[in-house]
């Protein structure tokens, strides 16, 4: 199945969910065995994907270290009192095998939930994580060579950056800027046999969705992999670990979508090397800490590379929007993220408010109640950008200017989307005060006629002169936190 442009994934932790679930049908419930309703309620939603976050067969070794570590017992508690050590189902990010995990009913049941999501017309993600495998993956002992590879001297002197298997010592994965995941072991991505190897794994993934979210997938990159491990990983090879990957699993599935959890301003580079797209972890921080202004320049950047970021104010990484920003604030980023190119990320229970961040290690999260208005606002959000100017259409960044007296117009950002006669303008308030200004509008054939200009949240509609607006700009005044989306006829 062909990617639309500009599409919207909306990311399910699967343990939790199918949990869930089962309480609620008082019976097993696996991705084979998920009630046709319930593939309706996401399919309501108008998203194009769902990426069943954590599929893959947990790691025997993982999960003993997850209910062993003190500082995951602290957090486990913190969210869920409660909890027990069934509870600890390990992390989805330490895998034993790519094979669906028995646990949530294994391949077979997965095939059956990817057709009852294409049956609705969405697409199915899945998880593939390059830097490191569970300490117990096959390869570990089948294929030492694949592993960044240290000596009985780190073993000693280096506790929790290495472990033995076997008769070798092999690093823990990491992010240089952080500790070592004990969990885990880390690959050579230098290694010519390793990289043969993934590309095969991945080709396996391929075979079973339509697209992988690659984690952390900068730490592959040449120049940060050297960075990282210096002589331990060999000479560089001649072809970047990505680049080789993704056309060689292309070759085989052209449609294959493939999208990095990126950092460090790398996003650019991981597009290049063949990413379709790479999350904006900067937008994100932008609109939970910096200006308007912040956002304004964010979205000067080239429409091209805008085109392939994934937007978002929430996932698992992430603290839970509605514990992050107020009401009226988590709203605008919504609106925002929502009305801009490139593809969209939500994540469930984002519309229901919940506000728990989950250890990835957990099966079970606490019950929170849900925010019925503001699922009612993202359902109206949702609907209102299925439209073809939002999906097909052309976007560009609109100026904004103010008076002398007023310069409230600088906590303002708006764009605007058009396909043929479909027409739509965004204005958002991204601060806790008032803000006026006047909106340019860059089209061209405004003047000699009248609009109207619908609010497609209030249903107000303002009447507005073509001529001054061509001239002068649209004047609005937002409350703090406020936005249009206005759709003009």
């Amino acid at each position: 199945m062909a990617w639309p442009k500009n599409p919207i994934i909306y990311e399910i932790n699967t343990w939790v969910w199918l949990n869930e679930l089962t309480r609620k049908h008082k019976k097993t419930i696996t991705p084979g065995k998920v009630p046709a309703a319930e593939w309706d309620a996401i399919a309501s939603l108008q998203v194009d994907a769902v990426w069943l976050m954590g599929v893959w067969e947990r790691s025997p070794a993982g999960i003993r270290i997850a209910r062993e570590m003190p500082v995951l017992q602290e957090e486990y508690r913190r969210v869920l009192p409660e909890v027990t050590p069934d509870d600890v189902v390990g992390s989805p990010y330490c895998v034993h095998r790519y094979v669906v995990d028995k646990q949530l009913g294994g391949p077979k049941g997965l095939a059956i939930a990817r057709k009852e999501l294409a049956k609705r017309g969405m697409r199915l993600i899945l998880d593939f994580v390059p830097n490191h495998v569970a300490p117990d993956h096959p390869w570990v002992l089948e294929h030492p060579e694949y592993f960044i590879q240290g000596s009985a001297d780190d073993f000693v002197q280096k506790p929790g950056e290495f472990f033995r298997a076997g008769d070798t010592i092999v690093a823990c994965g990491r992010d240089p800027y952080f500790p070592p995941w004990t969990d885990t072991a880390q690959v050579n991505a230098f290694h010519h046999g390793l990289r043969k190897a993934a590309i095969e794994t991945v080709s396996s993934i391929a075979a079973q969705c339509d697209g992988m979210r690659c984690d952390m997938a900068m730490l592959l990159i040449t120049s940060i992999f050297e960075r990282t491990w210096g002589q331990r990983a060999g000479k560089q090879p001649a072809t970047e670990y990505w680049q080789e990957l993704i056309q060689a699993v292309c070759k085989k599935y052209p449609d294959a979508l493939f999208m990095a959890e990126a950092y460090w301003d790398l996003e650019s580079a991981l597009q290049q090397q063949g990413f379709n797209y790479c999350y904006d972890k900067r937008l994100y921080d932008r609109l939970a800490h910096e200006s308007a202004e912040s956002v304004r320049l964010h979205l000067l950047a080239d429409l091209a590379y805008q085109g392939k970021l994934v937007r978002f104010i929430e996932n698992h990484d992430e603290p839970r929007a509605a514990a992050t920003f107020s009401p009226e604030k988590e709203r605008a980023a919504a609106v925002t993220i929502l009305t801009l190119p490139g593809a969209k990320l939500l994540h469930e229970g984002q519309f229901e408010g919940c506000r728990v961040k989950l250890p990835v290690q957990l099966g079970r999260r606490p019950i929170e109640p849900a925010d019925g208005e503001l699922r009612t606002f993202y359902q109206k959000l949702v609907q209102a950008v299925n439209g073809k100017a939002f999906r097909e259409g052309e976007w560009r960044l609109c100026d904004c200017s103010g008076w002398p007296d007023n310069q409230s117009c600088a906590n303002l950002v708006s764009w605007c989307w058009r396909k043929e006669k479909e027409c739509y303008l965004i204005v958002v308030n991204l601060s806790a005060a008032s803000a006026q200004g006047l909106i340019q509008i860059p089209w061209h054939d405004l003047a000699g006629r009248a609009w109207s200009l619908t609010d497609s949240f209030t249903g107000e509609v303002y009447e507005r002169d073509g001529d001054e607006m061509q001239r002068t700009g649209l004047f609005v005044d937002l409350p703090a936190w406020g936005f249009h989306l206005l759709k003009f006829q």
